[in-house]
């Protein structure tokens, strides 16, 4: 979202740039040990969508949800402090119902639990 508003971009472009890139960010940081732990791109790939999607839509969902509940955050500029107070807010707020999907998946073999082999001590 700073990216977004420092080159003036609208709120509904905020959003979008910033929910695109939480999930290439979310799915680079999650195909890294996977290929390092000698799997192909394209099952890495595979393994990155099965574990991280259903926690980055909800972290999403309900950080940019916060934001545009709060009063003024969408149009604060980067100066303002309630650009930086909403966005981190939102995060702190939307950890816990993503925790919460992330250990229910895993109680079933889900999601994180698909990279658990992939984890090695080096």
């Amino acid at each position: 979202m700073a990216a977004a508003t420092a080159f003036g971009w609208g709120n509904a472009v905020q959003i979008v740039l910033g929910t695109v890139l939480a999930f290439v960010f979310g799915y680079a940081l999650t195909v890294q040990p996977v290929l390092r732990a000698g799997v192909g791109l394209r099952r890495a790939s595979g393994i990155a969508f099965a574990s991280d999607t259903v926690s980055i839509v909800i972290m999403e969902a309900v950080d940019n949800g916060f934001v545009v509940i709060v009063p003024g955050a969408l149009n604060a500029g980067l100066g303002n402090p309630t650009f930086w107070w909403s966005i981190a807010l939102g995060f702190v707020i939307a950890f816990g119902p993503a925790w919460a999907a992330n250990r229910w998946l895993i109680a079933r073999g889900k999601g994180h639990a698909v990279m658990h082999q992939y984890h090695h001590e080096h």
